[in-house]
């Protein structure tokens, strides 16, 4: 399907950044129905507790898509307690091959304070390069951004607060609402 198929389909920006022992998860907070600003507040980054293991996840794309792919994760990870890659890749699988998932349009970050992820509807789970995940509209404003930002003394906080700002500056779909989530390394 075109994008044109998907009238909210242009809608966000979500960065992760990994610097020493911490990842911080950061999202902004527009929803878009076409060129048209629905909503500006919306939390797009979640902190999921399943079996007493901290997650992070945020999230681009359709808004009821990403929380079934939420709920799945979920799910997932208490089958799978403490393993985020095994939960990430199980749940890669599923929406590949399942017709009901298959249909489902949004992307992931995941956290847990070890390993950053990015999860896709093509099957993909991506371990990025230079510790720096960014999906969405604004995505790769913010990835670039980030990236010029990582060397020096800022924090994984700062960086992607940093990043986000220069998105939001860029990106008709992405505003400065952020919702900004950190883990340590270890999940706390």
């Amino acid at each position: 399907m075109a994008d044109s198929d998907f009238p909210g389909w242009h809608g966000t920006t979500i960065i992760g950044v990994r610097k020493g022992d911490e990842v911080v998860v950061a999202g902004d907070g527009q929803v878009s129905l076409g060129q048209t600003v629905i909503k500006g507040t919306a939390r797009k980054v979640r902190r999921l507790s399943p079996g007493g293991h901290d997650v992070v996840a945020g999230f681009a794309g359709s808004t009821a898509d990403a929380f079934a792919l939420l709920e799945r994760l979920e799910a997932k990870l208490e089958a799978h307690p403490g393993q985020l890659q095994r939960a990430s890749v199980e749940l890669a699988k599923d929406w590949r091959t399942d017709k009901y998932l298959q249909k489902l349009e949004a992307m992931l970050i995941v956290t847990d304070g070890d390993a950053l992820l990015v999860i896709t509807g093509a099957g993909d789970v991506l371990e990025p390069e230079h510790g720096i995940a960014a999906i969405g509209s604004g995505g790769n404003f913010a990835l670039a951004a980030a990236r010029g930002l990582i060397e020096g003394d800022r924090s994984a906080e700062e960086v992607a607060r940093q990043a986000m700002a220069i998105a939001a500056d860029i990106c008709v779909y992405t505003n400065g609402n952020l919702t900004v989530e950190t883990i340590a390394k270890g999940g706390s």
